[in-house]
């Protein structure tokens, strides 16, 4: 057998240890996946669904013509979407605990997931951006609400972050357990792969755009205390749009992080015990539901992005209010009128 055959019935047979060595303790992670995510996942995609598609329908019909935010923010619900849509097979997936739809559709799932995780990640870091300079550099401020900055940022965000997680196409598997065909998850994949991506991932495509978040943040927050009208309602809703993408970054992203770098160092040691590992696995599973919740706290920033949005959503309610209105006048006036015709 040549080295890197042997190198790699050695990695084989490490995992199969982990797999039998985890079977010897309460599997709390895997009660937490047949019963937690389900739920979640299937909260998430209501949710996103009827959110974001309500979302994009007011950017289409009401907001045009876009200004560079609007086509960020765009953008960032269509992302939401597409994740939205895929959960419905994970889902089933968990239900069932059998994947049926082959290892392209398996890539191609956890890929979603992970496309949607780094482009909202870029597309609020772009946001926090664009924000600081029109708070910090108010004469610049018309130049960077131009349509074609929107663009080409939108442009970049799903370039890099195709470039980002292209590499992971490649490091996701399927699994056979049990007569059972089971979908891994990235972080579930051989450890001696997938431990220094991950670090790459978490360094670049995590804790650099967090650092450029506080840094606007900051800038923000002082540019706003020292101003004269810092009272003005604009100016509070740059600074809870602000807010509310730091609570993103730390509330949602930070946990799945910690937890994913955590259970494949589990993976990838030799030394821990069942109990334990089988301990940062739910505690891995539980963080992956939560940095899902992105999109929920999405759903608020179009509404703090600027008055608009909010005018442009009651505006739609109040349409449908009046219809409903509309329509039960006219079926009273028509029982009203069938009923005087009967009595005659």
């Amino acid at each position: 057998m040549s080295p890197r055959g042997n190198q790699q019935h050695l990695q084989q047979k490490a995992m199969a240890g982990l797999e039998m060595d985890s079977t010897d303790c309460f599997p709390i992670d895997d009660y937490i996946k047949v019963y937690y995510l389900p739920v979640m996942y299937t909260l998430i995609s209501v949710v996103g669904l009827v959110g974001n598609v309500l979302a994009i329908i007011i950017y289409l019909a009401k907001l045009r013509p876009w200004k560079s935010s609007s086509i960020i923010m765009m953008n960032l619900a269509v992302a939401d979407l597409l994740y939205a849509l895929s959960l419905p097979v994970l889902i089933k997936f968990y239900i069932t605990r059998n994947w049926t739809l082959g290892e392209f559709m398996c890539r191609f799932i956890r890929f979603c997931f992970y496309y949607n995780l780094y482009g909202s990640i870029l597309f609020l870091t772009c946001l926090s951006v664009f924000r600081y300079i029109a708070v910090v550099y108010p004469l610049k401020a018309a130049e960077i609400r131009r349509t074609r900055w929107g663009i080409l940022v939108c442009l970049a965000v799903w370039a890099i972050s195709l470039i980002e997680i292209g590499p992971m196409l490649g490091m996701i598997t399927l699994k056979q357990k049990d007569n059972l065909t089971k979908c891994l998850d990235f972080a579930s994949n051989d450890p001696q792969v997938v431990w220094w991506y991950g670090w790459i991932l978490t360094i670049f495509a995590y804790v650099l755009p967090l650092l450029v978040v506080c840094w606007s943040y900051t800038h923000i927050a002082g540019s706003l205390g020292s101003s004269i009208s810092r009272n003005r309602p604009s100016r509070s809703r740059v600074r809870m749009l602000s807010i509310l993408i730091l609570v993103v970054f730390v509330l949602c992203f930070l946990p799945y992080h910690i937890m994913r770098l955590l259970r494949v160092d589990s993976l990838r040691r030799p030394g821990v015990s069942c109990m334990q590992r089988r301990g940062i696995h739910a505690a891995y599973i539980l963080s992956r539901p939560l940095a899902g919740l992105n999109t929920f706290f999405n759903l608020a920033l179009y509404t703090l992005a600027g008055d608009k949005f909010q005018q442009a959503f009651w505006s739609i309610v109040h349409r449908k209010e009046r219809t409903s209105s509309t329509l039960s006048i006219i079926q009273s006036s028509y029982n009203i009128s069938k009923k005087d015709h009967t009595k005659t």
